[in-house]
């Protein structure tokens, strides 16, 4: 029983960041901490890292908590939810940063709808160099009229 729930959990907590995601970006990357978030869309940097990283270190330290609040035996289920934001994590960076963005050179030729659907949404994302107007999407459930055939 403890493993069908913690499965739950986990698939629960990945879809949750989902929406964690895009109330974050639309609501604190594109509000009161567009400081951080700016130079992703403004690029007057040479370096690699961007202080808009900084969010992947914030959701970083949540998923060590759970596993350390697993680990001391305080919350059976904080595993899951663990390992659910790491997932996540870990899938955003490469939809994200790998795929559309081109931080490491992989997956160059993916051109299949979906792909195609996913970079068009970001660029008119991107198109928007303030921090206001900037749609808001998700990371997996993109608005189907990005996906033209």
């Amino acid at each position: 029983m403890n493993l069908l729930l913690g499965i739950l959990i986990f698939l629960s907590t990945f879809g949750g960041m989902e929406c964690m995601a895009w109330a974050t970006h639309k609501y604190v990357m594109h509000g009161f901490l567009w400081s951080l978030h700016a130079d992703h869309h403004h690029k007057k940097h040479k370096s690699w890292w961007e202080r808009n990283d900084l969010f992947f270190v914030f959701y970083a330290l949540i998923s060590i908590g759970c596993f350390l609040l697993w680990k001391y035996e305080i919350a059976w289920y904080a595993l899951p939810i663990g390992i659910g934001i790491l997932v996540y994590g870990i899938t955003y960076f490469f939809v994200h940063d790998i795929f559309i963005h081109q931080r490491f050179k992989l997956f160059r030729n993916a051109n299949n709808w979906y792909a195609k659907g996913l970079r068009r949404a970001h660029k008119i994302h991107h198109k928007h160099l303030g921090k206001h107007d900037g749609e808001c999407f998700g990371m997996l459930f993109v608005p189907f009229k990005y996906f033209k055939q």
